[in-house]
């Protein structure tokens, strides 16, 4: 039986979420994000920027309420999940959270590691004293948007456009977490 569980982020750690980052982007968005944005933001460029990211994120993370979480499957990093306080002016970010992303590894998929995330995350929100919880999903990601529906979240009436070299549609979803 293999040892599982989540935990806050080492530095250490860093290199593996990016690498996972690049990857699952790579497999999982090829259909919902334009080809040349994709590439840019999974280039061995961008590699080192996540990188970078992933490590003041780790390091200097903007509040204690901002954290990068990894899922461990016998000391191997799996997937990886980041939340902080909701960022949107029509959410109070003392009793929102949001689910900045959520990422498991191609390969790892299906083995429980994002349920984990998930349920690790609401933990911490709850423990900050989040009642509700909201992520940003592209529109045409099936795959996440069902997982977290099937999770208990459910659209909030939000949508938005990020311009990724032609506008990528985004749905907010949320959910009680009290």
């Amino acid at each position: 039986m293999s040892v599982v569980g989540v935990r806050a982020a080492y530095p250490g750690d860093v290199e593996a979420v990016a690498d996972i980052q690049v990857r699952a982007w790579r497999e999982g968005y090829g259909a919902v994000i334009p080809p040349a944005a994709l590439a840019e933001m999974t280039g061995p460029e961008a590699l080192g920027v996540w990188r970078e990211r992933w490590a003041e994120a780790v390091a200097a993370p903007p509040s204690p309420r901002h954290r990068l979480l990894v899922a461990v499957d016998e000391g191997v990093i799996t997937g990886f999940a980041a939340h902080a306080p909701a960022g949107d002016p029509d959410q109070d970010p003392a009793t929102t959270g949001e689910l900045l992303t959520l990422l498991v590894d191609p390969s790892r998929r299906r083995a429980g590691h994002g349920s984990r995330l998930l349920a690790a995350t609401v933990d911490h929100l709850r423990d900050d004293g989040c009642t509700t919880a909201v992520a940003w999903v592209f529109a045409a990601d099936d795959v996440l948007r069902a997982f977290l529906v099937s999770a208990g979240w459910a659209p909030d009436g939000a949508h938005s456009k990020v311009d990724m070299g032609k506008p990528v549609a985004m749905v907010r979803l949320h959910t009680a977490i009290a």
